[in-house]
């Protein structure tokens, strides 16, 4: 298993652990050079959405893995992680739905958490 792969594991696994909703593995590794993958989830109030990011972070660290960028924490609508060959999108119910990023990135390889394990 490649890092990028491993590392998206690490985070699905995280983000699942803390009832993430909808939780989307897009491989954008084919159209974009920001990262491989982009995983998008969602929670239903802003302390989840907090808890989700927490333990992404903490599980990440015991990975070895460190975040070179956090946004929106504080506001907890969209929090973003930047592990740079891994990108974290966390969202409100609401705004996931206002920015559809799923919708934005629709040309990358959506997959699903078996084939990270590939």
């Amino acid at each position: 298993m490649n890092q990028s792969k491993k590392m998206a594991s690490i985070v699905y696994n995280a983000l699942s652990d803390k009832k993430g909703q909808d939780v989307t593995i897009i491989d954008i590794s084919e159209v974009s050079c920001l990262a491989d993958y982009f995983i998008i989830a969602n929670g239903e109030n802003s302390n989840q959405v907090q808890a989700m990011i927490d333990n992404v972070e903490e599980e990440m660290e015991k990975a070895g893995y460190h975040c070179s960028q956090r946004e929106g924490y504080q506001a907890a609508k969209w929090i973003l992680l930047d592990y740079k060959d891994v990108v974290v999108h966390v969202f409100s119910k609401e705004d996931r739905r206002f920015y559809d990023l799923e919708r934005i990135w629709r040309d990358g390889k959506f997959i699903s958490e078996k084939e990270l394990e590939s």
